[in-house]
Protein backbone atom coordinates (compact mmCIF):
# COMPACT_ATOMS: atom_id res chain seq x y z
CA UNK A 1 0.00 0.00 0.00
CA UNK A 2 1.25 3.51 -0.80
CA UNK A 3 0.78 6.76 1.04
CA UNK A 4 1.34 10.50 0.73
CA UNK A 5 2.80 12.82 3.35
CA UNK A 6 2.14 16.46 4.10
CA UNK A 7 4.31 18.70 6.26
CA UNK A 8 3.05 22.03 7.59
CA UNK A 9 5.69 24.09 9.37
CA UNK A 10 3.90 27.21 10.51
CA UNK A 11 5.32 30.08 12.51
CA UNK A 12 4.38 28.43 15.83
CA UNK A 13 3.69 24.75 15.17
CA UNK A 14 4.76 21.69 13.18
CA UNK A 15 2.29 19.20 11.76
CA UNK A 16 3.08 16.07 9.76
CA UNK A 17 0.38 13.83 8.27
CA UNK A 18 0.48 10.50 6.45
CA UNK A 19 -2.61 9.85 4.31
CA UNK A 20 -3.84 7.14 1.96
CA UNK A 21 -5.12 7.58 -1.61
CA UNK A 22 -8.45 8.88 -0.26
CA UNK A 23 -6.68 11.50 1.92
CA UNK A 24 -7.69 9.61 5.06
CA UNK A 25 -5.11 10.23 7.75
CA UNK A 26 -3.36 7.08 8.93
CA UNK A 27 -0.63 8.71 10.99
CA UNK A 28 0.30 12.15 12.23
CA UNK A 29 2.57 14.24 14.44
CA UNK A 30 1.92 17.62 16.07
CA UNK A 31 4.40 19.78 17.97
CA UNK A 32 3.82 23.28 19.37
CA UNK A 33 7.27 24.50 18.41
CA UNK A 34 8.31 26.73 15.54
CA UNK A 35 10.34 25.32 12.66
CA UNK A 36 10.77 28.69 10.96
CA UNK A 37 14.52 28.70 10.19
CA UNK A 38 14.63 32.49 10.45
CA UNK A 39 13.47 32.25 14.06
CA UNK A 40 15.01 29.02 15.38
CA UNK A 41 17.89 28.50 12.94
CA UNK A 42 18.27 25.97 10.14
CA UNK A 43 19.83 23.24 12.29
CA UNK A 44 17.04 23.26 14.90
CA UNK A 45 14.41 23.46 12.16
CA UNK A 46 15.89 20.48 10.35
CA UNK A 47 16.05 18.38 13.53
CA UNK A 48 12.44 19.12 14.44
CA UNK A 49 11.11 18.38 10.95
CA UNK A 50 13.04 15.12 10.61
CA UNK A 51 11.89 14.03 14.05
CA UNK A 52 8.31 14.87 13.11
CA UNK A 53 8.55 12.77 9.96
CA UNK A 54 9.89 9.78 11.87
CA UNK A 55 7.20 10.08 14.54
CA UNK A 56 4.44 10.32 11.91
CA UNK A 57 5.79 7.23 10.15
CA UNK A 58 5.82 5.34 13.46
CA UNK A 59 2.25 6.39 14.14
CA UNK A 60 1.19 5.26 10.65
CA UNK A 61 3.10 2.00 11.14
CA UNK A 62 4.75 2.27 7.76
CA UNK A 63 8.29 2.82 6.56
CA UNK A 64 9.68 5.66 4.47
CA UNK A 65 9.60 3.59 1.26
CA UNK A 66 5.79 3.47 1.41
CA UNK A 67 5.52 7.26 1.02
CA UNK A 68 5.04 7.93 -2.69
CA UNK A 69 5.28 11.73 -2.51
CA UNK A 70 5.68 14.40 0.15
CA UNK A 71 4.97 18.14 0.00
CA UNK A 72 6.39 20.52 2.56
CA UNK A 73 5.56 24.12 3.39
CA UNK A 74 7.59 25.93 6.05
CA UNK A 75 7.14 29.50 7.24
CA UNK A 76 10.28 31.46 6.44
CA UNK A 77 11.44 28.92 3.87
CA UNK A 78 9.30 29.18 0.74
CA UNK A 79 10.23 27.02 -2.24
CA UNK A 80 10.90 30.26 -4.12
CA UNK A 81 14.17 30.66 -2.22
CA UNK A 82 14.72 27.49 -0.16
CA UNK A 83 14.08 24.52 -2.49
CA UNK A 84 17.57 23.07 -2.06
CA UNK A 85 17.42 23.32 1.73
CA UNK A 86 13.94 21.73 1.87
CA UNK A 87 15.18 18.86 -0.30
CA UNK A 88 18.25 18.43 1.90
CA UNK A 89 16.03 18.14 5.00
CA UNK A 90 13.75 15.46 3.58
CA UNK A 91 16.11 13.32 1.53
CA UNK A 92 17.91 11.65 4.50
CA UNK A 93 14.63 10.44 6.05
CA UNK A 94 12.62 9.90 2.84
CA UNK A 95 15.31 8.70 0.40
CA UNK A 96 13.01 7.24 -2.28
CA UNK A 97 10.06 9.65 -1.98
CA UNK A 98 9.15 12.28 -4.57
CA UNK A 99 9.69 15.64 -2.84
CA UNK A 100 7.49 18.65 -3.59
CA UNK A 101 8.94 21.82 -1.99
CA UNK A 102 6.17 24.35 -1.41
CA UNK A 103 5.28 27.11 1.06
CA UNK A 104 3.07 27.29 4.13
CA UNK A 105 0.58 29.45 2.26
CA UNK A 106 0.40 27.30 -0.89
CA UNK A 107 -0.41 24.15 1.07
CA UNK A 108 -3.05 26.11 2.98
CA UNK A 109 -4.60 27.26 -0.31
CA UNK A 110 -4.68 23.72 -1.73
CA UNK A 111 -6.19 22.43 1.48
CA UNK A 112 -8.81 25.14 1.68
CA UNK A 113 -10.03 24.77 -1.92
CA UNK A 114 -9.11 21.10 -2.44
CA UNK A 115 -7.45 22.19 -5.68
CA UNK A 116 -4.50 24.31 -6.77
CA UNK A 117 -6.55 27.37 -7.67
CA UNK A 118 -8.07 30.39 -5.89
CA UNK A 119 -6.89 32.96 -3.36
CA UNK A 120 -5.69 32.45 0.17
CA UNK A 121 -5.41 35.13 2.83
CA UNK A 122 -3.32 34.00 5.77
CA UNK A 123 -2.99 35.78 9.07
CA UNK A 124 -1.29 33.83 11.81
CA UNK A 125 2.03 34.71 13.37
CA UNK A 126 2.73 36.38 10.00
CA UNK A 127 0.55 37.45 7.07
CA UNK A 128 0.49 36.86 3.33
CA UNK A 129 -1.92 36.59 0.40
CA UNK A 130 -1.30 34.00 -2.29
CA UNK A 131 -3.21 33.19 -5.43
CA UNK A 132 -3.25 30.80 -8.37
CA UNK A 133 -5.36 31.45 -11.46
CA UNK A 134 -6.85 28.96 -13.91
CA UNK A 135 -3.68 29.10 -16.03
CA UNK A 136 -1.57 28.01 -13.08
CA UNK A 137 0.05 31.43 -12.71
CA UNK A 138 0.86 32.39 -9.13
CA UNK A 139 1.25 35.65 -7.22
CA UNK A 140 2.20 36.50 -3.67
CA UNK A 141 1.74 39.71 -1.70
CA UNK A 142 3.12 40.10 1.80
CA UNK A 143 5.04 37.37 3.58
CA UNK A 144 8.02 39.65 4.24
CA UNK A 145 8.45 38.60 7.86
CA UNK A 146 8.10 40.36 11.17
CA UNK A 147 10.83 42.95 10.58
CA UNK A 148 9.71 44.10 7.13
CA UNK A 149 5.98 43.49 7.03
CA UNK A 150 3.38 40.99 8.28
CA UNK A 151 0.74 43.72 8.59
CA UNK A 152 -2.56 42.42 9.92
CA UNK A 153 -0.95 39.32 11.44
CA UNK A 154 -1.06 38.16 15.03
CA UNK A 155 2.47 39.45 15.53
CA UNK A 156 1.56 42.82 14.00
CA UNK A 157 -1.54 43.17 16.20
CA UNK A 158 0.49 42.32 19.29
CA UNK A 159 3.22 44.75 18.29
CA UNK A 160 0.71 47.57 17.89
CA UNK A 161 -0.51 46.83 21.42
CA UNK A 162 3.07 47.12 22.73
CA UNK A 163 3.57 50.38 20.83
CA UNK A 164 0.37 51.73 22.34
CA UNK A 165 1.62 50.76 25.80
CA UNK A 166 4.87 52.69 25.44
CA UNK A 167 3.02 55.66 23.93
CA UNK A 168 0.83 55.68 27.05
CA UNK A 169 3.94 55.49 29.25
CA UNK A 170 5.43 58.49 27.40
CA UNK A 171 2.22 60.47 27.67
CA UNK A 172 1.77 60.56 23.90
CA UNK A 173 -1.50 58.64 24.12
CA UNK A 174 -4.20 58.28 26.74
CA UNK A 175 -4.39 55.13 28.80
CA UNK A 176 -6.80 52.38 27.79
CA UNK A 177 -8.05 48.98 28.87
CA UNK A 178 -5.75 47.47 26.24
CA UNK A 179 -2.60 49.01 27.74
CA UNK A 180 -3.49 47.71 31.19
CA UNK A 181 -4.27 44.24 29.82
CA UNK A 182 -0.89 44.00 28.08
CA UNK A 183 1.06 44.88 31.25
CA UNK A 184 -1.03 42.44 33.28
CA UNK A 185 -0.61 39.61 30.77
CA UNK A 186 3.16 40.04 30.49
CA UNK A 187 3.42 40.36 34.28
CA UNK A 188 5.69 43.40 33.98
CA UNK A 189 5.93 46.11 36.66
CA UNK A 190 5.84 48.94 34.13
CA UNK A 191 6.31 49.74 30.44
CA UNK A 192 10.06 50.33 30.87
CA UNK A 193 10.47 46.64 31.67
CA UNK A 194 9.55 45.96 28.04
CA UNK A 195 13.06 47.00 27.00
CA UNK A 196 14.62 44.01 28.74
CA UNK A 197 11.73 41.72 27.81
CA UNK A 198 12.00 42.54 24.08
CA UNK A 199 15.69 43.19 23.47
CA UNK A 200 17.41 40.74 25.81
CA UNK A 201 15.42 37.60 25.16
CA UNK A 202 18.18 35.80 23.23
CA UNK A 203 15.93 35.34 20.20
CA UNK A 204 13.02 37.28 18.66
CA UNK A 205 9.85 37.08 20.74
CA UNK A 206 7.64 36.71 17.68
CA UNK A 207 5.49 34.00 19.22
CA UNK A 208 5.04 35.79 22.55
CA UNK A 209 4.17 39.07 20.83
CA UNK A 210 1.72 37.30 18.51
CA UNK A 211 0.11 35.79 21.62
CA UNK A 212 -0.97 39.32 22.59
CA UNK A 213 -3.27 39.55 19.56
CA UNK A 214 -6.27 38.02 21.38
CA UNK A 215 -6.02 40.89 23.88
CA UNK A 216 -6.46 43.34 21.00
CA UNK A 217 -9.41 41.42 19.59
CA UNK A 218 -11.07 41.12 22.99
CA UNK A 219 -10.60 44.82 23.72
CA UNK A 220 -11.99 45.68 20.28
CA UNK A 221 -15.03 43.54 21.06
CA UNK A 222 -15.46 45.58 24.25
CA UNK A 223 -15.38 48.82 22.20
CA UNK A 224 -11.90 49.92 23.26
CA UNK A 225 -11.18 52.76 20.83
CA UNK A 226 -7.46 52.04 20.55
CA UNK A 227 -8.03 48.34 19.89
CA UNK A 228 -10.69 49.12 17.29
CA UNK A 229 -8.29 51.48 15.55
CA UNK A 230 -5.61 48.76 15.44
CA UNK A 231 -8.09 46.21 14.07
CA UNK A 232 -9.39 48.62 11.42
CA UNK A 233 -5.87 49.27 10.18
CA UNK A 234 -5.10 45.54 10.16
CA UNK A 235 -8.22 44.90 8.07
CA UNK A 236 -7.19 47.57 5.55
CA UNK A 237 -3.76 45.97 5.19
CA UNK A 238 -5.19 42.48 4.68
CA UNK A 239 -7.77 43.68 2.13
CA UNK A 240 -4.98 45.42 0.21
CA UNK A 241 -3.11 42.11 0.01
CA UNK A 242 -6.13 40.36 -1.51
CA UNK A 243 -6.85 43.17 -3.97
CA UNK A 244 -3.22 43.12 -5.07
CA UNK A 245 -3.41 39.39 -5.87
CA UNK A 246 -6.67 39.85 -7.79
CA UNK A 247 -5.13 42.62 -9.87
CA UNK A 248 -1.89 40.77 -10.64
CA UNK A 249 -3.64 37.54 -11.65
CA UNK A 250 -6.59 39.30 -13.32
CA UNK A 251 -9.10 37.54 -11.10
CA UNK A 252 -12.70 38.75 -11.20
CA UNK A 253 -14.53 36.79 -8.53
CA UNK A 254 -12.03 34.35 -7.06
CA UNK A 255 -12.77 31.87 -4.32
CA UNK A 256 -11.20 33.30 -1.18
CA UNK A 257 -10.04 31.18 1.72
CA UNK A 258 -8.79 32.22 5.14
CA UNK A 259 -5.96 30.56 7.03
CA UNK A 260 -3.95 31.22 10.16
CA UNK A 261 -4.95 31.57 13.79
CA UNK A 262 -6.28 35.12 13.44
CA UNK A 263 -8.82 34.16 10.77
CA UNK A 264 -10.10 30.80 11.99
CA UNK A 265 -12.95 32.03 14.19
CA UNK A 266 -15.45 34.88 14.17
CA UNK A 267 -13.93 37.90 15.91
CA UNK A 268 -13.76 41.69 15.32
CA UNK A 269 -10.99 41.22 12.73
CA UNK A 270 -12.80 38.56 10.67
CA UNK A 271 -16.14 40.36 11.00
CA UNK A 272 -14.76 43.55 9.48
CA UNK A 273 -12.70 41.61 6.95
CA UNK A 274 -15.67 39.64 5.63
CA UNK A 275 -17.63 42.87 5.25
CA UNK A 276 -14.83 44.51 3.28
CA UNK A 277 -14.39 41.46 1.01
CA UNK A 278 -18.16 41.02 0.44
CA UNK A 279 -18.19 37.60 2.07
CA UNK A 280 -21.53 36.61 3.60
CA UNK A 281 -19.84 34.32 6.12
CA UNK A 282 -16.47 33.22 7.36
CA UNK A 283 -15.01 30.96 4.65
CA UNK A 284 -14.36 27.42 5.83
CA UNK A 285 -11.46 25.38 4.51
CA UNK A 286 -12.26 21.96 3.06
CA UNK A 287 -9.02 20.55 4.47
CA UNK A 288 -6.35 21.70 6.89
CA UNK A 289 -2.99 22.95 5.53
CA UNK A 290 -1.21 19.72 6.43
CA UNK A 291 -3.76 17.69 4.46
CA UNK A 292 -3.44 20.33 1.74
CA UNK A 293 0.26 19.51 1.62
CA UNK A 294 -0.49 15.80 1.25
CA UNK A 295 -3.02 16.60 -1.50
CA UNK A 296 -0.46 18.80 -3.28
CA UNK A 297 1.99 15.89 -3.15
CA UNK A 298 -0.64 13.62 -4.68
CA UNK A 299 -1.65 16.13 -7.39
CA UNK A 300 1.96 16.82 -8.35
CA UNK A 301 2.83 13.15 -8.50
CA UNK A 302 -0.22 12.48 -10.68
CA UNK A 303 0.58 15.42 -12.98
CA UNK A 304 4.19 14.37 -13.45
CA UNK A 305 3.09 10.84 -14.29
CA UNK A 306 0.62 11.95 -16.98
Amino acid sequence: MTFFMGIDGGGSTLRVAVVNESLKMVGDYHDNQSVNPVVVGKEVSQQRIQQGIQRALQHAQCDAAAIRAVAIGVAGASSSHATEWLNDILRPVLPTTRIVPSSDFEIALVGAHAERQGVLLLSGTGSVAFGINERGETAQAGGWGYLLGDEGSGYWLGLQALRHLIAVADGRESSSSLAAAVLRTLDLPDARALITWVYHAGQPRTREIAALAPLVLHAAGMNDKVANRIVERGVRELVTLVNTINKRLKLKQPRIAFAGGMLQIFNPLTEKLCARLDLSMLPEALYSPVIGAALLAKLTEKQEKS
